[in-house]
């Protein structure tokens, strides 16, 4: 127990972040609702009869009160309804936007200090730093591949920030501007030696031999040398040390020969099958 620690809080999480930060900390008891998205990647809360309410996109202000809350936690994507119903709740409120990985530890610290478990955050952050750096020093040598990874399809936006620092530590270049809209014509013109598709609130299931066919990317040099691949959303799009299993998947997207294959990541079927089809 930190010292200065005086009493637990009532914690709703409105964002899978927030939830996996809680239970790195071993801090789960003090969460007393979250999102349905929190139970895809944390199933505990479940077991555990948390209260599931709406995110940061869809909040209520009822939902929010009936698990009464002392602090609700939420973060990016954020609608302004959905802000004003958190307001609306009266309660205490902690939002974060981050871009950044560096924006990613503060919040894991900011999230610890809260919960009164301040020690544990900063273990939980150099332990990410140091697999982070790990990966990055087993890539420094290779060559390097040019790599789009998409966040969202209609409209294609390309994947966050944090996401860009991923690939440059597994040894690739990341292709357009994180985070921003980008057309399927301008991609297939970059031509990237990989692309990624890890869809928010889509899982594992994106279509990838549809969307390559879709979009005309058959003769780009992801889809010849079959380097098409869908990340699961949890391991890109939650901004927690669920990333560290996204950057896993990337290097051994790009690096076969040398990691081994991580569980969340679908390589597209043979792109004969996707021309014939």
């Amino acid at each position: 127990m930190d010292a200065g620690y005086v009493a637990k809080l009532r914690i709703a999480s409105l964002q899978p972040s927030v939830t996996v930060t809680l239970a790195d900390l071993g801090e789960l008891d003090q969460l007393v609702a979250c999102t349905k998205y929190c139970a895809d990647v944390c199933p505990e809360v479940v077991t555990e009869g948390k209260l599931i309410i709406q995110d940061s996109w869809t909040a209520r202000a009822d939902e929010i009160l009936d698990a009464k809350p002392d602090l609700v936690i939420a973060s990016v994507p954020y609608q302004k309804e959905a802000i004003a119903q958190i307001m609306k709740a009266g309660v205490r409120f902690l939002g974060f936007a981050p871009h950044s990985l560096s924006d990613v530890y503060e919040d894991i610290r900011m999230i610890a200090r809260v919960a009164g478990a301040g020690v544990r955050g900063e273990a939980v952050v150099r332990e990410m730093q140091w697999e982070i750096n790990r990966i990055r020093r087993a890539c420094a040598f290779f060559p390097k591949m040019r790599v789009f990874s998409e966040e969202w399809g209609k409209p294609l936006i390309a994947s966050q920030p944090w996401v860009a620092e991923l690939v440059d530590a597994a040894g690739g270049e990341f292709l357009g501007t994180p985070g921003a809209q980008i057309t399927p014509d301008e991609v297939r013109e970059m031509n990237p030696d990989a692309t990624i598709a890890a869809w928010c609130g889509a899982g594992d299931r994106v279509p990838l031999e549809k969307i390559v066919r879709d979009r005309r990317w058959v003769e780009t040099n992801a889809a010849t040398n079959n380097r098409v691949f869908c990340i699961a959303d949890e391991l890109l799009n939650t901004p927690a040390t669920t990333l560290v299993g996204g950057l896993r998947a990337i290097a051994w997207a790009l690096h076969p020969e040398t990691f081994d294959k991580p569980l969340g990541i679908r390589k597209i079927e043979e792109m004969r099958e996707v021309k014939a089809s």
